[in-house]
């Protein structure tokens, strides 16, 4: 078996709260001190929050799969994404220049396993006419929820590469899985047969005032 290629983690959590950061600071993984509203906190901060979201909807996936089994195949996924959004966190929490060669983090590789899924699930979709309103089902409104926090981390990731270094992977695999989790909510709906509302213009109170 080859070699894993990035360290386990080294931690030992015995006390959730230190008081050190009561002050509006906290620590970076090379031990520098940041403010916590600073790009790079927020970016990885986005980050954890779309990963919370991802549990739901893992969580919820997996209730679903007993009754159908083709949803077991996104609860893997779901999981596996939730372990790389974990590494792509630890690459952010990292100044450049205290990076170690074997830290976890995202690559080409996950960007490609993404693209590669969204290529085989979208065979079973039919062509989109419109935008689709999320809410088709519980699950479809937390995937597309995902999705838009996944997009803010984006920005966000993208803002902090104007002044700092950001690895140029993290900014692609964020903007592939932004797109993954809207094929994805569209892919359970279709296995589940949940409905797909699709944006109407004139749905909105102006379209119907001469009804």
């Amino acid at each position: 078996m080859s070699e894993q290629p990035f360290d386990q983690p080294r931690l030992a959590i015995n006390r959730v709260y230190t008081r050190q950061g009561d002050t509006g600071d906290t620590g970076l993984v090379g031990g520098q001190r940041v403010h916590k509203d600073s790009l790079r906190i927020e970016a990885y901060g986005t980050v954890d929050e779309l990963n919370s979201v991802l549990g739901l909807a893992r969580s919820t996936t997996g209730q679903l799969a007993v009754s159908q089994p083709r949803l077991a195949i996104l609860a893997a996924i779901l999981l596996r994404v939730q372990h790389e959004l974990f590494n792509l966190g630890s690459i952010l929490a990292t100044l450049p220049e205290d990076v170690h060669p074997r830290q976890p983090r995202v690559t080409d590789r996950e960007i490609a396993q993404l693209e590669s899924e969204m290529d085989a699930m979208n065979e079973d979709l039919p062509p989109l006419r419109s935008f689709v309103l999320p809410g088709g089902s519980r699950l479809d409104a937390e995937l597309h929820l995902g999705r838009t926090i996944c997009r803010r981390a984006e920005r966000i990731t993208i803002s902090l590469s104007r002044t700092e270094s950001v690895p140029p992977e993290a900014i692609r695999y964020l903007n592939r899985l932004s797109d993954a989790l809207f094929i994805w909510s569209r892919w359970a709906g279709h296995i589940s047969g949940s409905p797909e509302t699709l944006w109407e213009p004139n749905q909105s109170a102006s379209g119907q005032t001469n009804k």
